[in-house]
């Protein structure tokens, strides 16, 4: 009987993430790299990975991302909000805990587009009366 696996898909900004979980001994894989090799800084992979540390799977889930687009940051949301959906449909009842915790609530915040007269969407050239 093969293994059960549950996937999902995660957005933040530009980037989309799309991670696959089943049960194993805690392997972490994004785009064929380990996560501490990939994401780099450790603020960005615990922000990845808080929704198996707050559902308490630390170390029981291996977890395979593909993440495209945006940067690490963007990457590491949108991989944080697959997981916690993959979470969900692995475990319903996991879904009180993680929305407790603000895990499945998509990031809607996105670059404002910069404008004509402008040096970015709200910067301004600099002001000379002389």
């Amino acid at each position: 009987m093969p293994e059960e696996v549950y996937a999902a898909t995660g957005r933040r900004k530009e980037a989309v993430a799309q991670v696959r979980v089943k049960k194993g001994s805690g392997k972490i894989v994004i785009n064929g790299k380990d996560v501490n090799a990939y994401l780099c800084r450790p603020n960005i992979v615990l922000a990845a990975l808080k929704p198996i540390d707050v559902a308490e799977f630390n170390g029981k889930l291996d977890v395979i991302c593909v993440a495209r687009g945006g940067g690490l940051s963007g990457q590491a949301g949108a991989m944080s909000l697959a997981l916690a959906r993959a979470l969900i449909i692995m475990d319903p009842e996991l879904r009180t805990l993680l929305k407790r915790n603000g895990l499945l609530t998509r990031d809607s915040r996105m670059v404002e587009r910069k404008k004509y007269g402008l040096v970015k969407a709200r910067k301004r050239y600099q002001f000379s009366k002389r």
